[in-house]
């Protein structure tokens, strides 16, 4: 203002020193801005670097239950691309945000000091195009989050394709092989059309409103021209409304430029809502006074337990005593509530009602080093990391000498598959136990929770998919451990079955029966219905 209009005053002098005093400015702007720049550059680092870990460090409390395939996928899609786009505000918006933050108040001032008209309506403008903004943003809040669910669908989609190549190619009839992928990447595009025409909606609000706000402005300012030509225009007069219509051009530029970076921070806060979802997920508590369990006993006292608060329980009522060192197997239909007890033990959720106790101690009076000294667990779907079969073995014991992992391996049953491999004990097992045999990671893994040691092992369904050779490998194995670990074990091999302490037949979430091989078999129960259908298939025969 003040340049300009001394310089068509024909003020030069004055201008000049106006113009020296904001040569300075700018320098001083430079300075600021290339510090605000090096700290938005500064908060996005610190973001890549430490949120992570701060995601990494509350996921590491939450209970495993709650690592589904659909929760891990939305957890990889925040970690991965979330984080970067939130990450990049800082770095790339915070000047652009700030000079249009406040240029447009600094313009507001200035036409309340030219044109009270121009600056009121100048000043009305702000609070009507903050809410303008937030409906735009609110109209694409929704398409955002459902384009970003997509995506990690997606995500997951893509890696199971490449994990499960085996399973889609001996069923890929009619491109069963692709198609859950495709469909899921037409899930993603159609999702990301609806983001695109929400996104190109709100743009165009945004800009609508900035350009009649600017019309409103050229309007009263020919009036403004208009009145003063009417009564004999002054020099003054005159160069008042030349500048007052350009602060009005200059005052759209920058709300252009917040409508314009909306989307980018939509985004953002999409991604900052669901990195906020993850940390609103709460941890199991943990105990102040944390108690250490006396042995390996288990005592069940009327667990009932839901997986949501709308779902029906799935064990009720369920009250159990296993006694250290014992055996039991637990028996059931599919969804009777077996693998849902043995998670219970593991303390992978909290009872909803009762409690679950290990050596006369409340799991939740434990700590969770407590606790995880205390079991050991072989699961059905069983997980090898990158590595040799000694890395994965010293998985269970972190600084195992070779001769405890020669030990550990001799008792699972894995020193013939040792001894025949070349490498050894240092043989790569490739990506997720890749390059060995279904039986061979199973017996792995359980090599790798024996070389715990710790005095509660939890079995489930360990020889569900191996070969007869490989069951009875593993069955050996559990027969050497009673006596010396509790076992709980979920399984359908008879011979496993018989050879329990005790045997605990649940249905429907329920204890039916209790006992053990010889005083359930005569019952004709439950599991003497098991019996007869294992005989049945015992004897079944392929005909020509």
């Amino acid at each position: 203002m003040p340049v300009i209009s001394n310089l068509l005053l024909n003020q030069t002098q004055t201008a000049a020193s106006w113009l020296l005093f904001f040569f300075v400015g700018v320098l001083a702007c430079w300075a600021l801005r290339r510090y605000v720049e090096e700290a938005g550059m500064g908060v996005g680092t610190a973001i890549v670097q430490s949120a992570r870990h701060r995601i990494g460090d509350h996921i590491a409390s939450l209970p495993v239950g709650w690592f589904s395939p659909e929760n891990t996928a939305r957890l990889s899609h925040v970690v991965s691309h979330g984080m970067m786009e939130v990450a990049q505000l800082p770095a790339h918006l915070f000047t652009p945000l700030i000079s249009s933050a406040v240029t447009p108040i600094v313009i507001v001032l200035a036409l309340l000091a030219l044109n009270w008209q121009m600056g009121l309506i100048a000043l009305v403008a702000l609070p009507i195009l903050a809410g303008i903004f937030v409906i735009a943003s609110r109209l694409g809040m929704a398409a955002d989050e459902g384009f970003h669910h997509k995506a990690a669908a997606t995500s997951q989609r893509i890696v199971e394709f490449a994990q499960a190549q085996s399973v889609l190619r001996a069923f890929n009839g009619e491109g069963g092989g692709t198609r859950f992928l495709e469909q899921a990447i037409e899930d993603q595009r159609k999702s990301g059309l609806k983001l695109i025409y929400m996104s190109a909606v709100s743009v165009v609000l945004n800009a609508w409103v900035v350009q009649v706000i600017f019309a409103a402005l050229l309007i009263v300012g020919a009036l403004w021209l208009n009145s003063s030509l009417g009564a004999g225009l002054e020099a003054e007069t005159m160069i008042a409304v030349i500048v007052a219509l350009m602060l009005a051009n200059r005052f759209i530029d920058p709300l252009l430029d917040v409508a314009g970076y909306g989307e980018a921070m939509r985004s953002a806060r999409g991604q900052l809502n669901a990195i906020r979802d993850i940390f609103a997920i709460a941890p199991l508590p943990q105990a102040r006074s944390p108690q250490a369990p006396r042995d390996g006993s288990v005592e069940m006292r009327d667990v009932s337990f839901r997986y949501e608060t709308a779902q029906p329980d799935v064990l009720k009522g369920v009250s159990l005593r296993i006694a250290p060192g014992s055996m039991t197997a637990l028996v059931g239909a599919s969804g009777s509530g077996k693998t849902t007890l043995v998670r219970l033990i593991a303390r992978f959720f909290d009872v909803t009602g009762g409690s679950v106790a290990i050596g006369g101690i409340d799991v939740r009076d434990m700590s969770d080093d407590q606790l995880s000294g205390q079991i050991s667990q072989i699961f059905q779907n069983t997980y090898l990391f990158q590595g040799s079969i000694g890395d994965n073995i010293r998985l269970g014991k972190p600084g195992a000498s070779d001769t405890e992992v020669l030990e550990a391996a001799r008792l699972a049953g894995v020193a013939e598959i040792i001894a025949r491999l070349p490498q050894g004990l240092e043989t790569p097992v490739g990506e997720g136990g890749a390059r060995l045999s279904g039986g061979e990671r199973q017996r792995i893994s359980i090599a790798r929770a024996l070389i715990k040691a710790a005095p509660v092992l939890l079995v489930d369904e360990a020889t569900a998919a191996l070969d007869a050779e490989n069951q009875a490998a593993i069955a050996e194995t559990l027969a050497r451990l009673r006596g010396k670990r509790t076992l709980i074990v979920i399984a359908h091999q008879l011979s496993t079955v018989a050879m329990a302490d005790q045997i605990v037949v649940l249905d429907d979430g329920k204890i039916a029966e209790q006992g053990s091989h010889d005083e359930l078999k005569t019952k004709g129960g439950l599991y003497s219905h098991f019996l007869a259908q294992r005989q049945t298939a015992k004897g079944w025969r392929i005909a020509a």
